[in-house]
């Protein structure tokens, strides 16, 4: 996709088939997973394969109690909903920030589950998955966030772990 309006970019509510296998690009809409998601664009365009942008949803890390998942639906879907703009919103800023459009297949996808199930599951068949090496995770001291850590362990295919640029002084 090319050129298309944020607005007007669909967003699946499943994980990428790797039926072609591509680059997958985690996306909290931190800063790391947009500096990820510049460099996931380079490498979907350098090798010609489509890049997924993947927004994980966790509404409930501790799960529900019996007979909540019912009274929370529509709180899920806006959480949904609010993840789905943020993945438009995050492709915008990156496309905006780079010297020229995106020019390869990109599609957007938002999954709710646990990030690290959410990610090592959709890598399966993949190319390519690339994280940023902090997101929005509360231990901003770690080097690793413990979604980058976990994926370099654990994803059966390559994982590309994108840094911070240097500082400009």
């Amino acid at each position: 996709m090319t050129a298309t309006e944020p607005a007007a970019r669909p967003v699946r509510t499943a994980a990428p088939a790797p039926n072609p296998p591509g680059i997958l690009a985690a996306c909290d809409g931190s800063n790391g997973s947009l500096w990820a998601l510049d460099r996931a664009m380079t490498e979907a365009e350098r090798y010609a394969l489509p890049l997924y942008v993947l927004g994980v949803v966790d509404p409930a890390p501790g799960g529900y109690p019996p007979g909540m998942a019912e009274l929370m639906q529509e709180s899920l879907e806006r959480l949904n909903g609010s993840m789905a703009d943020g993945l438009r919103r995050a492709v915008t800023t990156v496309e905006q920030a780079r010297h020229r459009q995106y020019q390869g297949e990109l599609s957007l996808h938002v999954v709710q589950g646990q990030a690290v199930e959410v990610l090592l599951a959709g890598a399966v068949g993949q190319h390519t998955l690339v994280v940023g090496a902090r997101g929005n995770g509360g231990f901003s001291r770690l080097l690793l966030g413990s979604v980058s850590t976990a994926a370099v362990h654990h994803a059966s295919c390559p994982v590309l772990v994108v840094p911070a640029p240097p500082a400009r002084g």
